[in-house]
């Protein structure tokens, strides 16, 4: 936490009793104040998490854990958390079961009531922020971003009138909860949608580490009981994508690209690029925005189920005229590593003026980093020596493991490999809906480098 400083002059006025005491009090760290014991407390935890937490962090990890008091050992929910002293540093949410033993939601002792009205309070800032992000032109983004917005725990994404509930701790996994958040959601979006209908979406993985209960078949919330909408279109930059609750990977689509996409299509228009491919095009994301600009685009993935819906997404946007008839675009099933290293090693092989690596995380914990560099390198080699002189890369990371340092690192070494010249035209993280809070560095997971390449 910072430390308040005051600076004075020597030459100012003689400081009264009361105006030194004033200073001192100000002067005095807010880490050296001694919160009240609590005896009791429900977890106390190492050193080491203590002083995490005390620089802004709010994630305690099981093996940060010293103690747990019997009537919280293996019940999650809300406890009190003290360091190894005693000494209370705030209420937090307990999963006995998960690898994040503890996500704190208070710096204070709280009860159920009060963890309520926070959540009610927070869920609201965090839907007032993303308002004014929604247009005609986009009507979906996330409206909830879990720590960033003060819940930890909770992920909520809005595409069109469908809103999309995640729930990623034990300690969130109860009716109340559920309720709460369906309640806020339809007061703040009763205004903006013709009709919502609210969805709880388990990520599978998750539901297993964090020992969930098994997922909810019906919505939340429907203004229509008989034919509850779990798929529609949505609308990402004036283009219309397809949005199926029960498809697709995350919540059902990827929102945190919204601005990269834009952007990519906005240098493809400065740098005039004619031919793109899009590697990992998942349901054409950056391959449809190219292809307003571009004569040809092919969107590569491994997902035939993936390609198909980009496929209706394109037919969507030609039938709109948001994607011209003269606008060739194609897509291919396949490795991303293999057609690369197929295509940049044949002496006639295809030449691009831009190329797109949007792959999936290669590192999910700082174990896999150093296979995730190798598979970077990798893609990034190939697609330098595909792309002609004067072209465009759009390289992305969204592994949280691979730092900037190593992505740019990694680029770099590809270029020289590839006896290219590399210049960085923008460095690009998720979208606006997606905040990165500097005490939290695992909220700037996503990295997007557009270069030119000479």
């Amino acid at each position: 936490m910072s430390r308040s400083r005051s600076y004075g002059s020597s030459r100012g006025p003689k400081k009264t009793a009361q105006t030194t005491i004033d200073r001192k009090t100000q002067a005095a760290p807010l880490r050296d104040k001694q919160p009240v014991v609590n005896e009791e407390a429900g977890v106390r935890i190492s050193r080491r998490a203590s002083d995490r937490l005390r620089d802004g962090h709010v994630w305690v990890y099981a093996s940060d854990v010293e103690s747990v008091s019997a009537n919280y050992k293996d019940a999650a929910g809300l406890a009190p958390v003290a360091d190894n002293r005693g000494i209370l540093l705030g209420t937090g949410l307990y999963s006995p079961a998960s690898q994040i033993a503890l996500r704190m939601i208070s710096r204070e002792a709280i009860d159920e009531a009060e963890w309520l009205n926070l959540l009610d309070a927070r869920l609201r800032r965090a839907i007032a922020r993303r308002k004014p992000m929604l247009d005609a032109e986009t009507d979906s983004c996330r409206l909830v971003f879990s720590e960033a917005d003060e819940l930890p725990g909770i992920v909520i994404d809005k595409y069109a009138d469908v809103v999309v509930l995640q729930l990623l701790s034990k300690a969130l996994d109860s009716a109340t909860v559920r309720e709460r958040c369906t309640a806020v959601l339809r007061e703040e979006l009763s205004g903006s949608v013709a009709g919502l209908t609210v969805w709880e979406r388990a990520d599978p993985r998750i539901r297993e580490l964090e020992e969930l209960s098994a997922p909810v078949t019906a919505p939340l919330f429907t203004t229509d009981a008989k034919h509850a909408v779990a798929a529609m279109p949505f609308r990402l930059n004036g283009l219309e994508f397809s949005f199926d609750v029960n498809a697709g990977q995350k919540t059902g689509a990827f929102l945190d690209q919204r601005q990269n996409y834009a952007a990519a299509e906005r240098w493809a228009r400065e740098l005039g690029v004619k031919r793109a491919l899009d590697v990992c095009t998942y349901q054409g994301g950056f391959a449809l925005h190219l292809a307003r600009v571009c004569e040809r685009v092919i969107g590569v993935d491994a997902s035939r189920a993936s390609l198909e819906v980009a496929e209706g997404n394109l037919l969507r946007n030609r039938e709109s005229g948001q994607i011209g008839a003269d606008a060739e675009v194609e897509w291919i099933e396949g490795d991303a590593f293999d057609l690369l290293r197929d295509w940049s090693a044949a002496a006639e092989g295809e030449r691009w003026d831009a190329i797109v690596l949007d792959p999936p995380a290669f590192a999910k914990s700082k174990r896999a980093v150093e296979g995730a560099l190798r598979g970077y390198k990798e893609l990034n080699l190939r697609a330098l020596r595909m792309i002609t002189p004067g072209g465009m890369l759009v390289t992305c990371s969204c592994s949280y493991h691979v730092g900037w340092q190593e992505l740019t690192g990694v680029v770099a070494s590809a270029a020289v490999d590839a006896g290219r010249r590399v210049t960085v035209l923008e460095r690009r993280g998720a979208a606006l809906d997606h905040p990165v809070v500097l005490t939290l560095p695992e909220t700037e997971y996503l990295k997007c480098l557009i270069c030119r390449v000479d």
